[in-house]
């Protein structure tokens, strides 16, 4: 379905708008409520949460010091990809 955007000044305009959709089969949405749909999105079901910028992950270089960890191991440990 193809998409346009009106711009109003009075409530009443809102109002005609909704009242003729009923008429013309269009239908008149709401722009805020679409963004919270887009924020929410998940990956095979795991919700995917917006992080923290404020967080100091530089009290994690303990935890992973010594490790001997390689990030290319840890991404192909981690994300096994179908073939």
């Amino acid at each position: 379905m193809k998409e346009v955007t009106i711009k109003y000044k009075s409530n009443k305009t809102l109002e005609a708008l909704k009242k003729l959709s009923k008429y013309l089969n269009f239908s008149v949405s709401d722009h805020t409520v679409k963004k919270v749909t887009e924020k929410e999105a998940s990956i095979n079901g795991i919700p995917i949460v917006v992080g923290d910028p404020s967080v100091d992950i530089g009290k994690l270089h303990d935890v992973f010091t010594g490790k001997d960890l390689n990030a290319e191991e840890l991404r192909n440990a981690a994300w096994q990809r179908k073939k």
